[in-house]
């Protein structure tokens, strides 16, 4: 897991000292995606920090250098998911997590098995890819809404919605090819 983060930390500051056009861009991104948000930009940013607090406290743990867990915050709520060797780490990677300032609700969708590899993550990211294309062309939902996130063919959905919009989204994400469950993490308004 450290190295992983390691490694993803040098491509980014790589990435960063590749002058200001991608700056530009990025922030650019980063202001539409905001917009079509549900949450305020202070909720983002401080979901952002937690995200952060969360995955420094996870790597601090020696106990897991050899997990593989994700972490995601909506409006203060975390979904935890990944693979550990035995249920003691995911609950202590829950507790760590939780005790985080800030932090409101903890998902604990962390399942007790070998770690998946490169294949199942880039098919995670296709299935994720379907679902929000989807999601995006439904009339029912605001796709812009809903954070989606598969892990290891199970796909997690998050955001402020409607109870109609929960169902719809469940049920886009449930007929797209390759997935083998969908958890909902939604906040419904």
């Amino acid at each position: 897991m450290k190295t992983l983060q390691r490694a993803t930390l040098v491509v980014v500051f790589t990435l960063s000292l590749s002058g200001c056009a991608a700056a530009l861009v990025g922030a650019t991104a980063v202001g539409i995606a905001s917009a079509s948000d549900s949450r305020t930009v202070g909720a983002q940013v401080d979901d952002q920090a937690i995200e952060v607090k969360a995955i420094t406290a996870l790597q601090r743990e020696d106990k897991l250098d050899n997990a593989r867990i994700q972490v995601v915050s909506f409006n203060r709520s975390i979904l935890l998911m990944g693979q550990v060797a035995n249920r003691n780490l995911s609950d202590l990677a829950a507790n760590k997590v939780r005790s985080i300032d800030g932090v409101i609700r903890v998902h604990n969708e962390i399942r007790v098995a070998d770690v998946i590899g490169v294949q199942t993550i880039s098919k995670d990211t296709w299935i994720t890819s379907k679902v929000k294309a989807q999601l995006l062309a439904s009339k029912e939902v605001e796709g812009s809404r809903v954070k989606v996130v598969t892990e290891n063919g199970e796909v997690f959905l998050m955001g402020i919605v409607s109870r109609a919009e929960a169902q719809t989204a469940i049920d886009i994400a449930r007929n797209i090819n390759g997935v083998t469950r969908v958890i909902d993490a939604f906040e419904i308004r």
